[in-house]
């Protein structure tokens, strides 16, 4: 399964709450401000390394790019795609689950 998340994990539970039911090997693409969990010194980054070992991250390149995040400011692990990889993504995956 492939699941999204599009809010900050600073003003939203969403990265919390797919990562607490996203089940071992499922793709986790973070998107719009998603993609600050992403970056290496944040309160968020202890999680996502260790969710690293349980699930694939991605993040989008052209989101990131829009917020001033340098790819060389990712946790290792987290990859990074543009939108053709998202299109791919979403249709290699046969459920994609939206946290808002």
């Amino acid at each position: 399964m492939l699941h999204t998340v599009n809010k900050s994990p600073f003003e939203k539970s969403s990265l919390d709450t797919c990562l607490r039911l996203a089940k071992p090997g499922s793709d986790i693409l973070l998107i719009e401000d998603g993609v600050y969990a992403a970056a290496v010194g944040t309160a968020v980054e202890q999680k996502i390394r260790e969710a690293v070992s349980d699930h694939t991250f991605y993040a989008l390149g052209p989101d990131l790019k829009a917020r001033g995040i340098e790819e060389a400011r990712l946790i290792d692990g987290v990859k990074v795609v543009g939108y053709g990889e998202f299109v791919d993504l979403a249709a290699g995956n046969e459920r994609v689950q939206a946290w808002l």
